[in-house]
């Protein structure tokens, strides 16, 4: 009992540390490997098969709901796929507005659980997404599942609701959609809601759908003047890293659409069957600043931009893929892989500031890395344009 506790603490460790440091936390900030903490509680890290898990869904949508329908309740189903039984230790909800009960015994293989919540729609009119941290036995990382929807004071027409991004009798709230992180090897999916604007049942089909992504339509043909359900999924492509795009052009009782849906994904690396050592032995880059300031610059001037960092892991280190937010900054080429123990490397930008408005600007570029502990660095570059 003693190691198996030793080794959750380590693991949770990482993932605080990892996705501390990856998305809000300093970059300079020190992760202690994993061997150094278990060492410290005398203990050494293990190993443990990881659990097999499905759940029917992650996320569950309510869609647009009033004040006046009261608490809002739904389930998710986990199924164990595995050999050896498992239990649902703990479900945290993100706030008190949102009870949830959920399977206390064990699980038996090839049997399922179920976590039942209920938002308790007292907080007016306005979006919610709540989230629930479900701790499951044999699994290294808690799941994430999420409740979602928007509350309006009063009911409104599917026009009011779906018709700012119609097409033809199509009604959508938008035609840019996301999904979450992406791991390689795995998949991603979401849903939205959508509805049949017109007066006859609309069939809806998809062309020029991108490889990797897979979409349907609950039910099909939508009905008149009713709403349906829009699934979407995102294979992970090998050679595809950081934000890409993937599109759909929706085909309405044999017509194509005049526009295609739009669905943005990032995907990141896969670490989640690495051993402990592997993670310590991975790269870890600390880069000298997250900001880069270029100072006071005349509109149409092209700054070089560069971000100097040592890699203090033993692997090598490696950048997939630079995004920034904004189209003025570009990358300068590739930046080459910097092989551990100290060594040190560069990530360079070239900034085109006749892209951008005149005045203070703020880009952040995100770089999609290698490093089990650092799979997302943020940097920002900032100055002024006159």
């Amino acid at each position: 009992m003693k190691m198996t506790f030793i080794t959750f603490i380590a693991a949770l460790a990482l993932t605080t540390c990892g996705s501390r440091s990856a998305n809000n936390g300093p970059v300079l900030e020190y992760v202690a490997p994993v061997q150094e903490m278990a060492a410290s509680l005398d203990a050494e890290p293990v190993e443990e098969p990881a659990a097999a898990i499905t759940w029917d869904k992650t996320v569950h949508d309510f869609g647009d709901v009033s004040v006046t329908d009261g608490p809002l309740s739904c389930t998710f189903t986990l199924t164990n796929t595995g050999k050896e039984p498992i239990a649902i230790f703990e479900v945290v909800s993100s706030c008190g507005c949102t009870d949830v009960k959920w399977t206390r015994e064990p699980i038996l293989p090839g049997k399922t659980g179920t976590i039942s919540a209920t938002y308790k729609n007292e907080d007016g009119a306005m979006p919610f997404d709540k989230t629930l941290t479900v701790y499951v036995s044999g699994v290294k990382r808690p799941v994430i599942l999420r409740l979602r929807g928007v509350v309006h004071e009063k009911k409104k027409s599917l026009s009011e609701l779906y018709g700012a991004q119609k097409l033809g009798a199509f009604g959508l709230k938008a035609r840019q959609l996301k999904t979450g992180t992406l791991k390689q090897g795995q998949s991603t999916s979401e849903t939205v809601t959508v509805a049949n604007l017109g007066k006859k049942p609309l069939s809806v089909t998809f062309a020029g759908v991108s490889p990797q992504l897979s979409l349907s339509v609950e039910p099909n043909p939508i009905p008149s003047g009713s709403t349906a359900t829009l699934h979407y999924t995102v294979e992970a492509d090998p050679s595809l890293y950081g934000k890409n795009l993937y599109t759909a052009t929706p085909v309405l009782n044999g017509k194509k659409a005049d526009a295609s849906l739009e669905i943005t994904t990032w995907t990141q690396e896969n670490f989640g069957a690495i051993t402990a050592g592997q993670r310590d032995n991975g790269p870890i880059p600390y880069f000298e600043t997250s900001t880069f300031n270029y100072g006071i610059v005349q509109k149409g001037e092209k700054v070089d931009i560069l971000f100097r960092y040592t890699n203090k892991g033993v692997e090598s280190f490696h950048i997939f893929k630079a995004d920034a937010e904004s189209p003025a900054l570009s990358p300068a080429g590739q930046p080459e892989d910097v092989g551990g123990g100290g060594k040190k490397g560069s990530v360079r930008f070239t900034l085109d500031t006749s892209l951008l408005e005149k005045g203070e600007n703020v880009i952040m570029v995100s770089l999609t890395t290698n490093s089990p502990l650092r799979p997302l660095v943020n940097l920002f570059v900032a100055g002024e344009i006159r």
